[in-house]
C-alpha cells in the first residue's frame, strides 16, 4: 500500500480512480472550463423552456421553499432562493477578489489600474448610452444596466479559445478590467435597482455589521462564526429594501487580506514542531503530545494564508461549477413563444444585444484612446490597438450579470423576456465576433510567453 493512501484503500480500486480523476483535474484547471458549464445550463434553460417540459421547468422554479416558525412564516419561490440567497455567494468571492485586487493585485498601484479603470467606465458608460437611444418609452429604459457588465467566466473563455494568439499583458488587462467592471455593476445595482430604504431593516444590517467588525477586533479567526452575523446583515439588507446580494460584497470586502503567519511563519512553525518530536526526550515535553502539535501544525497551515485567499480557493469552484450554471439555468429559459418583438419590447431586446455587441467595444476603445492621448496612462508593453479592439468585443459577453441586472430592471415577464433574448443574442455574437477577430488580427507569441501568461493569470483570475 501506498503511503499516500488511507489505509483502509484497495490499491487496485485507488489507482483506478486517480486515473478517472486526471482528466476531470485536468479540465478545472482550464479557465474556460466554467465558461462551457455555463453555456451548457444555458442551452438546457433554453431547451426545456421552449420544449414540451416547459411548464415542470416553470413549475419547478415557482416552487416555493422556506421555513415557518408558529404564526411566523418565511417562504419563496425556488427561483428567489437562486437569485437573490446562492447568488450572494457569488457577489462574496467577487468582492473578495476586488479587495485582494486592490490590495496587492492589478489595482493596488493607480498607474497600472488607471487604463483597465477607464477601459472598466468606458465599456459601462457607452453600452448603457446605446441601450437608453434604442430603448423608446420610459418602462422600457430602467434596463439601461443590463449591457453594462462583462461575464468573466466567458470573456476569459474565449481568450483561452484563442490560444497562443493571447500575450500575457492582454489576459491580465481583461482579469483587472472584468473586476472594476464587477464593482460598476455592484454599485448600479445598489444605487439604481433597489427599492427605498427601510429604516429597520438598515438597523439590523448594521448589527450584523457591527458584530462582524467586533468579532475581528477580538481576534476570532474560525470563518463559520462569522456565518450568523453574515445572516444577520443579509436579512436586514434584505428588509432594508437594497437586494440582499450588496451584503455579499459587503462581507467579501471586509475578510481580511493579510495572513497572520504567512508563508515564513508557517515555516518556522513546522520546523520547531518538528525538531522537537524527532528528539525523544523533547518529545515529552511538547504541551499537549503529539495530538496538540499537530493542531499547531494544523493551525499554522491555515493561518500561512490570509482569510480572504483561504476562502477564494475553497469557494470559488462551488461558485463557478455550481452556482452560476445554476443561476444560468434558472434565467437562460427565455420561452420563445411568450415573448413578443413588437414595439416597445423589440428595442428593449435590441437595446440590450447592440449594448453588448457594440457598446461595450466603442465605449473601451474610446475610453483607452482618450486616455492615451491625454497621456494619463499607457498601452501595456506588448499590446497594440488591435489587442484592446478584440478585448473589447469580448467584454461584450455580458450573460450572467446582464442577466442578472435584468430580473432587477424588469417586473413585467415581457418585457424581461425581451430583455433576456437581447442577453442572449448580443453575448453570443460577441463572443463569436471576438474570436473571429481575434483569429483575424492576433498572431501566435513565443511559447515562453504563454507560459508567463498562465503565470500571471493563475496568481490575478477573478469570477
Amino acid at each position: 500500500m501506498s503511503a499516500s493512501a488511507p489505509p483502509e484503500a484497495w490499491e487496485p480500486l485507488l489507482r483506478l480512480a486517480r486515473l478517472a480523476s486526471r482528466p476531470l483535474e485536468r479540465f478545472l484547471r482550464i479557465e474556460a472550463a466554467s465558461g462551457l458549464v455555463l453555456l451548457a445550463a444555458a442551452a438546457l434553460a433554453l431547451g426545456l423552456a421552449n420544449s414540451a417540459w416547459a411548464p415542470h421547468y416553470t413549475a419547478i422554479l415557482e416552487t416555493p421553499l422556506g421555513a415557518h416558525l408558529g404564526a411566523h412564516r418565511f417562504e419563496r419561490p425556488l427561483a428567489w432562493w437562486i437569485n437573490d440567497a446562492l447568488m450572494v455567494l457569488f457577489f462574496f468571492v467577487v468582492g473578495m477578489e476586488i479587495r485582494r485586487e486592490i490590495h496587492h493585485g492589478e489595482l493596488s498601484e493607480w498607474r497600472r489600474a488607471l487604463l483597465p479603470l477607464l477601459a472598466a467606465l468606458g465599456g459601462m458608460l457607452a453600452p448603457a448610452a446605446v441601450y437608453l437611444a434604442l430603448a423608446g418609452g420610459p418602462a422600457s429604459r430602467a434596463g439601461w444596466g443590463v449591457p453594462t457588465a462583462t461575464d468573466i467566466a466567458f470573456a476569459v473563455g474565449a481568450l483561452t479559445l484563442l490560444g497562443e494568439r493571447v500575450p500575457a499583458a492582454l489576459r491580465v488587462l481583461l482579469l483587472a478590467m472584468a473586476v472594476i467592471d464587477d464593482l460598476g455593476a455592484i454599485v448600479v445595482i445598489a444605487l439604481f435597482y433597489s427599492r427605498g430604504i427601510t429604516l429597520a431593516g438598515l438597523a439590523l444590517a448594521l448589527a450584523g455589521l457591527g458584530a462582524i467588525v467586533a468579532m475581528q477586533s477580538f481576534g476570532v479567526r474560525t470563518k463559520w462564526l462569522y456565518v450568523l452575523p453574515a445572516a444577520v446583515l443579509w436579512a436586514g439588507i434584505y428588509a432594508a429594501g437594497v437586494h440582499p446580494t450588496i451584503a455579499g460584497v459587503i462581507v467579501g470586502f471586509l475578510t481580511p487580506v493579510r495572513a497572520w503567519l504567512g508563508p515564513e511563519g508557517f515555516t518556522e512553525t513546522v520546523r520547531g514542531e518538528l525538531e522537537r518530536l524527532r528528539d525523544p526526550g523533547e518529545r515529552a515535553s511538547v504541551p499537549g503530545g503529539f495530538t496538540a502539535a499537530l493542531q499547531r501544525v494544523d493551525d499554522a497551515r491555515r493561518e500561512a494564508l490570509s482569510p480572504s485567499e483561504g476562502l477564494i480557493h475553497a469557494l470559488h469552484p462551488w461558485v463557478a461549477f455550481g452556482i452560476m450554471p445554476l443561476f444560468a439555468l434558472a434565467n437562460a429559459g427565455v420561452s420563445l413563444r411568450g415573448v413578443t418583438l413588437a414595439g416597445d419590447h423589440a428595442r428593449i431586446a435590441l437595446g440590450a444585444a447592440f449594448g453588448l455587441l457594440l457598446g461595450k467595444p466603442l465605449g473601451v476603445l474610446l475610453a483607452c484612446g482618450l486616455a492615451v492621448r491625454l497621456g494619463v496612462a499607457e498601452l501595456p508593453r506588448g499590446l497594440a490597438w488591435r489587442h484592446l479592439a478584440v478585448l473589447g468585443v469580448v467584454a461584450g459577453v455580458g450573460f450572467t450579470m446582464a442577466l442578472f441586472v435584468g430580473q432587477l430592471a424588469f417586473a413585467d415577464p415581457a418585457r424581461l423576456g425581451a430583455a433576456k433574448l437581447g442577453v442572449l443574442a448580443g453575448s453570443a455574437l460577441a463572443m463569436v465576433a471576438g474570436l473571429g477577430l481575434g483569429r483575424a488580427l492576433l498572431r501566435p507569441t513565443r511559447r515562453a510567453d504563454i507560459a508567463q501568461s498562465a503565470d500571471e493569470a493563475e496568481s490575478s483570475t477573478a469570477l
